[in-house]
């Protein structure tokens, strides 16, 4: 039976992935801070899931993380699909180093001990390390600066990641997975999103590019052309592009 860990799994994204593993008779362990939440989803398939409160920006987090794979009895994919933002336009400092203890400081502790445990753990099959980052790392967006360069950082600790492991010849795989928006709690409730996907659409292409252990994944086709439209403007021109998300 393949075993999934999924940090961030009590709504959104993360809570789908959980769902869909389950029934496809995967081993789950889910994490989150809302305990309340997770025991919800396991009550649905209390067979094939068990969940811990995990909170990502305490100091203890990664020992939390160990227990939780210990749990369940080992971990054949980590997917670490926590993450905050906001439009932060007047640059609220609370709201800026949320972001960063989420989705830097936690992000950091949680995909350091995946690592370390898939390098260390002689598992019969590679390992696999899943991250939602985000197509707002393409480019500083000024009203979301922490979380566009939030974002920039996972995508580029991923990166060296994989260029460890080969150095290292360490059993595991990066998947570093980039979405538009997507309508979940995350965004802000009545706010019309360009390109804004369901996710009965958009959780199919990430599973897809978990099972298929893809290096890297835009979802979907129309966030990789424009995303890769974003990349060749100039940093001159982008500053004064009046951006706003």
């Amino acid at each position: 039976m393949k075993r999934i860990i999924i940090i961030g799994a009590s709504s959104g994204i993360g809570r789908r992935v959980a769902i869909d593993f389950a029934e496809k008779g995967w081993k789950v362990a889910i994490a989150a801070r809302r305990l309340a939440l997770l025991q919800e989803i396991r009550s649905q398939y209390p067979e094939n899931i068990i969940c811990a409160a995990i909170d990502v920006a305490a100091d203890n987090a990664a020992e939390q993380f160990y227990n939780l794979i210990e749990m369940n009895g080992g971990a054949d994919v980590v997917l670490y699909a926590a993450g905050v933002g906001w439009n932060n336009p007047t640059l609220n400092p609370q709201e800026d180093m949320d972001t960063v203890a989420v989705n830097v400081s936690g992000f950091t502790r949680i995909v350091n001990a995946a690592y370390r445990y898939f390098r260390d753990t002689a598992n019969a099959q590679r390992g696999q390390i899943a991250v939602i980052t985000s197509v707002a790392a393409t480019k500083g967006i000024g009203v979301s600066a922490s979380y566009s360069a939030s974002k920039r950082y996972e995508q580029t600790y991923l990166q060296a990641l994989g260029q460890l492991a080969r150095m290292q010849k360490a059993a595991v795989d990066i998947t570093d997975i980039r979405p538009g928006f997507v309508s979940t709690p995350l965004l802000k409730e009545g706010k019309k999103y360009p390109m804004l996907m369901n996710l009965d659409h958009a959780v199919p292409l990430i599973e897809k590019a978990i099972l298929q252990r893809r290096r890297t994944c835009t979802i979907d086709w129309r966030w990789r052309i424009l995303t890769g439209l974003w990349r060749i403007i100039p940093e001159c021109i982008w500053v004064r592009l009046p951006v706003k998300m």
